[in-house]
C-alpha cells in the first residue's frame, strides 16, 4: 500500500478511538460553554485599561471563566507569565518558605524544573533557586519507569509541606499520568498529611480527559497559555486555579504582595485568551486524534512509540524512541519542512536555557514556542526520543506523516 492507503486505513482501525475523543470534546466544549454563559461574558470584557491595570472588568471575568473550567475557588490566567516553567515558579516560590518541604513524587521532575529547584543549572542559576532559599527538596524514584505508590506513602509526613505531580512525562520515558492516577497519589499524601499541598503541574493535559486534577483531590494546578487551553492563538502566558489561598500567594510572586491579582494591564489580550479557551477543547481533540493515527503509522512501520493508539490518553504527548542520534534528528527535521512557519529552515541540536543537554526543536509554529501546533522536540541524550506534540488541525498532522511514511518508505 501507498502512504495514502495506509492512512486512510488505519483511520478506518481508529474509528473507535476518535469516537471517544469526539465524546470527551463535546463535553468540555459545553464545560467551557456553560462557563462563559454563566459569567456572563460580553464585548465589554474584550477591552482593556492601561498603567496599573485597576479596575479590568475583563481580566476579573476571564480569571472567573478559568476557575469555572477548572472546578477552582479561584483563577488567574495572566499574560505576564513568561512560559510555563514561570507560572509553575510562582506557585512554587509563593507558597513554599525557608525550610519547607517539597516532593517530587513521580521521579526527576522536567528539565526546567530542575534548575528552578536547584537540582541542575550553574552556580549563578542555583543561587535564585529554591533550594538557595532554603526549601528542603526530595524525590520519590520511580519504580519499574511507574508511579511508586508504596515510595510516596513511606514518604510523606507532616514536616512536607507540597508534593509536585507532573502530570506529563517530560522528557523521560514513563507514562503520563492518568486523572485516576493524579486522584490515587491524591489520596495517599492527604491520608498522610491533610495539610500537604498537592500541586499538579497540568501542562499538556488540559481538555484532554473529562475532569481535571482539582477535581479528583489536587489543591492547586497551573499551565501554559500557548499550550492546550490558549486553543492555538493566544500569544503568551500562563494560569493558575486552585484553593484561593494557594492562588493568591502564587499572584503575590507573580506581582507583589498587596498587589496580587489585583493588578497588571492586559494590553489588548482579554479577547485572544477568551477566545482561545472557547476553542481549547476542539483544537486540543484535533491534536488527540493526530497522536493517535501518529501511534498507529509508527506501529506499524516498526518504531517504539508511547502511548499505543489504543491507550487511554491524558496529554498531547507521543514520543518515539529512535535509540541514536540521526534519526531523532532526520524526524525533527521532517516536521520543521512540514510546517506552515517557517518551513525552510533546518533544525540543529542547540543549547537551549533551561536544558542541561542539547535539544533538537521542529517549531515551526505561528507563536513562537507554542505547543498546541504541531511540533516535536528531543533531547539528545540516549535513549534520543522524539517528543511530538500539538496539530491544531488533524489534517495537517495526517499530512506530515503521509509524508513521513514515503520518506521510510
Amino acid at each position: 500500500m501507498n502512504s495514502t492507503e495506509i492512512i486512510k486505513q488505519a483511520e478506518k482501525d481508529l474509528r473507535e478511538q476518535f469516537e471517544i475523543v469526539d465524546e470527551i470534546r463535546d463535553y468540555n466544549q459545553e464545560k467551557v460553554l456553560n462557563a462563559f454563559v454563566e459569567n456572563r461574558v460580553a464585548p465589554e470584557h474584550f477591552y482593556t485599561v492601561s498603567g496599573y491595570g485597576h479596575d479590568d472588568m475583563g481580566r476579573e471575568v476571564l480569571d472567573k471563566v478559568f476557575a469555572d473550567v477548572f472546578k477552582a475557588e479561584k483563577a488567574i490566567a495572566r499574560i505576564h507569565f513568561a512560559s510555563g516553567t514561570h507560572t509553575l515558579a510562582c506557585v512554587l516560590f509563593g507558597n513554599l518558605r525557608p525550610n519547607d518541604k517539597l516532593i517530587s513524587v513521580v521521579g526527576a521532575p522536567y528539565d526546567t524544573m530542575q534548575e528552578v529547584i536547584g537540582v541542575l543549572g550553574d552556580d549563578e542559576t542555583r543561587e535564585d533557586s529554591l533550594i538557595a532559599h532554603g526549601i528542603i527538596y526530595d524525590e520519590v524514584p520511580l519504580k519499574d519507569n511507574d508511579v511508586d505508590f508504596d515510595g510516596i506513602e513511606k514518604s510523606i509526613d507532616e514536616t512536607v509541606k507540597m508534593v509536585l505531580i507532573q502530570r506529563s512525562k517530560g522528557y523521560s520515558t514513563r507514562k503520563s499520568l492518568q486523572i485516576e492516577t493524579i486522584e490515587k497519589i491524591c489520596k495517599i499524601v492527604k491520608s498522610k498529611n491533610p495539610n500537604c499541598i498537592c500541586f499538579v503541574d497540568n501542562c499538556y493535559g488540559e481538555f484532554v480527559d473529562k475532569k481535571e486534577p482539582l477535581e479528583v483531590g489536587a489543591d492547586i494546578i497551573a499551565g501554559s497559555l500557548i499550550k492546550n487551553p490558549g486553543g492555538g492563538i493566544v500569544e503568551a502566558g500562563g494560569y493558575i486555579a486552585g484553593k484561593a489561598k494557594y492562588v493568591d500567594k502564587a499572584a503575590n510572586r507573580l506581582t507583589a504582595p498587596g498587589i496580587g491579582s489585583e493588578g497588571g494591564a492586559m494590553f489588548n489580550q482579554h479577547r485572544l485568551i477568551f477566545q482561545g479557551l472557547f476553542m481549547a477543547p476542539s483544537v486540543v481533540s484535533e491534536a488527540v486524534k493526530g497522536a493517535i493515527l501518529a501511534a498507529k503509522i509508527f506501529d506499524e512501520i516498526g518504531y517504539d512509540s508511547s502511548p499505543k493508539y489504543n491507550e487511554k490518553r491524558t496529554d498531547i504527548i507521543q514520543n518515539i524512541t529512535f535509540n541514536s542520534p540521526e534519526p531523532l534528528e532526520h524526524f525533527c527535521r521532517t516536521i520543521q519542512s512540514l510546517s506552515p512557519v517557517n518551513g525552510y529552515v533546518t533544525p540543529i541540536p542547540e543549547n537551549i536555557p533551561g536544558y542541561e543537554d542539547k535539544v533538537i526543536m521542529a517549531g515551526g509554529t505561528f507563536i513562537e514556542g507554542s505547543t498546541i501546533e504541531l511540533s516535536a522536540d528531543g533531547p539528545m541524550r540516549p535513549p534520543y526520543v522524539a517528543y511530538m506534540q500539538g496539530g491544531l488541525n488533524y489534517a495537517h498532522v495526517k499530512i506530515a506523516l503521509r509524508k513521513i511514511l514515503e520518506k521510510v518508505g
